[in-house]
């Protein structure tokens, strides 16, 4: 199959459209929640920011779509809109059936620019998942919150799956068939708005002065495991990452440059533990 061809166009539009399930975040099996589950869940600090976001992210995106003029192309992006808003209705029930604290959240504003808007979202998301993917297979192992709970997420990420998927394939499927832009030039550009993204996460989950809130990294996996490392970490966003993408036709990209970073410290990390863990042999004049 040939990238950026209508053969291209339609398997990513359709592998998304066609896996999208219904459900409505009111009506899934929400557990009841112990002492200890409840002090955990709404010891959480990104509740806020995770709302917020998913609520600037569902109003970007179904405005983005009215602006797509081919109907295909148009019809799977409104779907993820849809998505999006409704991962902001599933959190707000959360926050709202457990009791979870949180300050007001101002109405989303929309960007000036739309397309550049989606972009970022969608290069902040392939870094999001392939961290979540980990962080959320390392909390179930623990067993940090009860099954069910983890049953209703483990929907969530799979959504976040279908979304990174199909948005490396359509970012370039335009580059190909609009921009006409080289191999090169479109890495470039990732590594840009991967940049972008980058900075908008750090913005968003190291708190601030204004908000007084904690950041994201307050919470970090090693909350999960008392004896986290960066190795086992990265490793199991890795092997997530592979399980979570191996759903998809093999015949569409998936995203590539956070998995190969991931792999490239990973090996670091190893080959640092390694030299610290070896003996040093003691030298005596004879």
């Amino acid at each position: 199959m040939k990238l950026g061809s209508e053969n291209h166009k339609e398997l990513f539009c359709r592998s998304f459209i066609d896996s999208h399930l219904k459900f409505e975040p009111a009506e899934l099996p929400w557990p009841t929640l112990d002492d200890v589950g409840l002090e955990r869940l709404r010891g959480i600090p990104f509740w806020r920011e995770a709302l917020r976001t998913e609520r600037i992210a569902g109003a970007m995106v179904n405005t983005f779509a009215q602006t797509i003029d081919d109907p295909l192309l148009q019809e799977a992006i409104a779907l993820q809109g849809m998505e999006e808003t409704r991962h902001g209705r599933l959190i707000e029930f959360l926050i709202h059936h457990y009791g979870i604290q949180i300050d007001p959240i101002p109405e989303p504003v929309l960007p000036k620019s739309l397309k550049t808007a989606f972009l970022d979202f969608g290069f902040g998301e392939c870094l999001d998942s392939f961290l979540a993917f980990g962080i959320f297979k390392i909390a179930r192992q623990a067993s940090y919150f009860p099954e069910p709970l983890f049953n209703i997420f483990d929907h969530v990420l799979d959504e976040e799956a279908r979304h990174i998927m199909f948005f490396i394939n359509w970012v370039t499927y335009e580059q190909i068939h609009q921009e006409h832009k080289g191999n090169w030039l479109r890495g470039a550009n990732a590594l840009w708005h991967y940049g972008r993204a980058f900075q908008d996460k750090i913005k968003a989950f190291t708190g601030s002065v204004e908000d007084e809130q904690e950041g994201f990294t307050a919470t970090g996996a090693s909350n999960f495991m008392d004896d986290l490392t960066p190795e086992l970490f990265l490793s199991t966003c890795l092997e997530e990452n592979v399980r979570r993408m191996s759903a998809f036709d093999q015949q569409l990209l998936q995203p590539q440059l956070i998995p190969r970073l991931a792999t490239i410290a990973l090996r670091f990390f190893k080959l640092t533990s390694r030299r610290q863990s070896s003996p040093t042999t003691q030298f005596s004049k004879p």
